[in-house]
């Protein structure tokens, strides 16, 4: 799913604000086995943000997780575009009418220029579902993929 959302102005993201996404996904990884990861680049190659989010997600290989159960928030600044992108295990178990609701929610807070509280509340909720569906593996369980956010 995806959508068009107001620019941010000047630096993308500060230091800060970064370390803050990441902790949001490390956190929210706590207690799931599933991976969260943020893409942000300025310009999206194709009309429809959900294809590239797809073709990062691949690129990125995230499918590689155990048991498909990688999200990837993606953002193009530039062109006001975001879509998540769901790994198979994960989308069977929430749909489309969940990823749906996420970007609503994501959009609502862009639009208010709250990009870092706007992600950070997204990566929560997802490590909520993913929790509810992958609980934590304990000694069993390794963090799959970097938590820092990607930028293209």
């Amino acid at each position: 799913m995806f959508t068009l959302f107001r620019r941010k102005s000047i630096a993308l993201f500060s230091t800060e604000e970064k370390e803050t996404i990441a902790a949001a996904i490390s956190q929210a990884e706590q207690k799931t086995s599933g991976e969260i990861r943020v893409f942000i680049e300025n310009k999206c190659r194709f009309v429809d943000a959900t294809d590239r989010a797809a073709e990062l997600f691949w690129q990125l290989q995230m499918q590689n997780t155990n048991a498909r159960n990688g999200v990837l928030l993606y953002l193009a600044i530039e062109d006001r575009q975001l879509a998540i992108w769901g790994d198979q295990g994960i989308h069977d178990k929430l749909g489309s009418d969940y990823w749906t609701k996420q970007v609503s929610l994501i959009s609502s807070a862009f639009n208010q220029n709250n990009y870092t509280l706007g992600l950070c509340q997204c990566i929560h909720q997802i490590g909520k579902a993913l929790e509810m569906h992958f609980p934590y593996q304990g000694d069993a369980d390794k963090n799959e993929l970097d938590n820092e956010v990607v930028f293209g």
